[in-house]
């Protein structure tokens, strides 16, 4: 199991996610979180799995909503670089790379 950092960026995109599926209709935000810490808890145990998509930056999405985790992993670190919707232009994430 590696340990997860997840960088103030990736944080609040988490923060802003959580805050917009809470507005729609409360609860949605805390299911929304707990499929997010569900992600990162499989990643932590097998980080290599998925692909990579920009450079070194791998994508893992999580499940039941839209989104994917950017990470990089380095030594026994997982460092989540974005949380962002799918359709979010890549571009505004490779940008924190």
């Amino acid at each position: 199991m590696r340990n997860v950092i997840i960088r103030k960026e990736a944080e609040s995109d988490i923060t802003d996610a959580y805050r917009w599926y809470e507005d729609k209709n409360p609860g949605l935000g805390g299911s929304f979180i707990q499929c997010v810490e569900d992600a990162l808890s499989r990643l932590s145990f097998n980080p290599n799995i998925y692909a990579y998509v920009h450079k070194n930056i791998r994508r893992s999405f999580i499940r039941k909503f839209p989104f994917g985790i950017y990470y990089l992993t380095e030594n026994d670190m997982i460092i989540v670089m974005a949380v962002m919707h799918v359709r979010k232009d890549p571009k505004h994430w490779q940008r924190r790379t």
